[in-house]
């Protein structure tokens, strides 16, 4: 059931009760605990937190805290599969959604009493209506078929030919009921498949619980930037349209405004520890401010796919950019902030500037930046890719619990050490997924399958390690294809979407298979390789492994009989299957989508 008073109907209800709060592993999860956080700290409210990575997690997490709380807050968890029939919980147990994966399980959507979604409802979610795919007419039939036999007995003192006349009397009204019914199935069906086979992405988690927090009036700029960093989350893995960015982003620079306005006129504006959010216009160049300017360029996405760096002539033709700047290599070279004041001043419109010439007319972008007293200065981008470096980082051999701690604590402004950590760690995997695409390009990895592009990394890869992880190698997909796309002259190739493995564990001898819609700056973001990977892997008995929380509820009620399971990222989808079950599946792709 859909929350129409978030205040009243969540936060009321859960202030005086203990809460078990359990939080997906993704950037916007974070935040909005954050902000969750914050707001029980006020309230002290009694609260667990407990980090889940998949549907393992979830289902562990819940034996383990149910005979102690009533309630559970899920953020960025299971609102895309039918909840009750997943956990099998007591019927006191109430369960309070917020996620921003679509689309939302219907049998959620209906059910009153124990699961209450906290969902932004001017979303598009185009939920169908109750009487389509809900119909109780067991008792209907029960209660026609007993009134015909009844009658049937009682006429058996009548003339064979009445009786005779009647029988077929409710025969045909008993076929015509079955007919309705089969009508009224295929119909289910079919606006059930329309409704379920794209996902994609609504409002970010974090900017529900900001809601909740204005509403409160118990709204910080801890919490607005939190907000601000879970909807650039949403941008910077190409999550939501970018007409979905824009409108979220005025919506967060009202705030922005109301906030900055209201402290003014405070005597600590200029505390050495004050913290100050701005809207910014500013370049579409990854951790600029925190490397050189001519490491960014060259591992930014944007601008390396543009003058195709993996080639002689885009390094000739990135030469030609920095001269037409006027910019002196020692100084592009540099950190940032070694870099002469006078040259920083205007830097963003020289770059602009030249870029317009070089035909990257969208250099720049809407989003934010946060001043930490007089010293720290970062955009939300910056934080997006550090704490997602954090949260993915393979460099040491810890567990998932305590990589989730780390990017959790990043996210506060008392630990920065731990934010410029995930920034160097971000540099790391940027370098890496870089190299990876110049390696595909410049070696021809990626091969046209009929309907598909198709990319496989090999065991022994650089870096491969870092590409195990549905992040990372969610961001290597999509920086792969649109530089195919900029370096192909094949104009069918830059149509097709992309599927691409690598290696997911050795010892099991697994494999992660991600698949991404056509690039396009005009994509909707909804995905279609659910439904084609579930077949295929159904048709051809692949063993495949799911413990992440992006699948239908289509997928996930049929996880007990085939024991196919799925990861996706709506604009991407994700499976994780045995090495040797790799070919037979991709066959039955090819025939599938074909």
């Amino acid at each position: 059931m859909f929350v129409a008073d978030i205040r009243k109907e969540f936060y009321d209800v859960v202030v005086n009760q203990r809460v078990a709060l359990l939080v997906s592993s993704d950037i916007d999860a974070l935040c909005a605990c954050k902000i969750l956080q914050a707001l029980f700290h006020c309230d002290q409210v009694q609260y667990t937190l407990v980090p889940v990575t998949g549907w393992q997690d979830l289902g562990t997490a819940f034996l383990e805290h149910k005979e102690q709380y009533q309630y559970f807050v899920l953020i960025n968890c299971g609102v895309n599969v039918d909840l009750l029939e997943t956990l099998q919980p007591e019927e006191d147990s109430i369960f309070f959604i917020c996620d921003t994966h679509r689309p939302v399980d219907v049998v959620n959507v209906y059910n009153d009493t124990q699961i209450k979604l906290l969902i932004k409802q001017d979303d598009d979610l185009g939920v169908p209506s109750y009487d389509d795919i809900f119909r109780d007419d067991e008792g209907e039939d029960e209660d026609a078929d007993g009134g015909d036999s009844g009658n049937e007995s009682d006429g058996s003192s009548e003339p064979s030919g009445k009786r005779r006349r009647f029988d077929e009397g409710a025969l045909e009204r008993r076929i015509e009921r079955q007919r309705a019914k089969r009508e009224w199935e295929a119909r289910r069906r079919e606006i059930l498949f329309d409704y379920e086979q794209y996902e994609y992405h609504g409002t970010s988690a974090a900017m529900v619980m900001f809601e909740l927090a204005w509403v409160m009036t118990k709204d910080t700029k801890d919490m607005l930037w939190w907000s601000v960093i879970g909807l650039t989350d949403q941008w910077v893995h190409d999550k939501i349209t970018h007409m979905k960015y824009v409108t979220d982003i005025a919506t967060l620079q009202r705030h922005v405004s109301r906030h900055n306005h209201r402290n003014e006129d405070e005597e600590n504006s200029l505390s050495i520890d004050c913290m100050r959010i701005s809207f910014e216009y500013d370049l579409r160049l990854a951790l600029y401010q925190h490397w050189s300017l001519y490491e960014s360029i060259c591992n930014s996405c944007y601008t390396s796919c543009n003058f195709k760096l993996w080639s002689m002539n885009g390094q000739k033709k990135l030469q030609e950019f920095l001269a037409d700047m006027g910019l002196p290599l020692k100084q592009v070279r540099q950190k940032f902030n070694s870099m002469d004041m006078s040259i920083k001043e205007n830097l963003r419109e020289v770059i602009e500037e030249s870029a317009n010439k070089f035909g990257m007319r969208d250099i720049r972008v809407q989003t934010f930046g946060v001043h930490f007293g007089f010293k720290n200065r970062f955009l939300a981008s910056d934080v997006v890719h550090a704490a997602a470096s954090l949260l993915e980082n393979v460099e040491k051999d810890e567990s998932a619990t305590d990589n989730f701690i780390k990017a959790l604590d990043c996210l506060s402004r008392s630990n920065i050490e731990r934010l410029h950590l995930g920034i160097d760690l971000a540099k790391k995997k940027l370098k890496a997924i870089q190299q990876t695409v110049a390696s595909c390009i410049c070696t021809n990895l990626i091969l046209s399958q009929g309907p598909f592009l198709y990319c496989h990394l090999l065991e022994g890869t650089p870096d491969v390690k870092l590409f195990s992880k549905p992040l990372a190698l969610t961001l290597l997909c999509k920086y792969l294809l649109k530089a195919f796309v900029f370096s192909t002259r094949n104009k069918r190739c830059k149509v097709l979407p992309l599927i691409m493995a690598a290696p997911r564990d050795v010892e099991k001898g697994t494999v992660i298979v991600l698949g991404i819609p056509p690039e396009s700056e005009t994509s909707d973001k909804k995905n279609f390789f659910g439904r084609a990977f579930e077949k295929a892997a159904e048709s051809t008995s692949s063993r495949t492994l799911h413990d992440h929380f992006d699948t239908s509820s289509k997928l996930h009620s049929c996880v007990g009989k085939s024991q196919n399971l799925f990861l996706s990222f709506a604009s991407t989808y994700v499976i994780e299957l045995k090495m040797e079950d790799r070919g037979k599946f991709l066959d039955a792709l090819i025939t599938l989508l074909s």
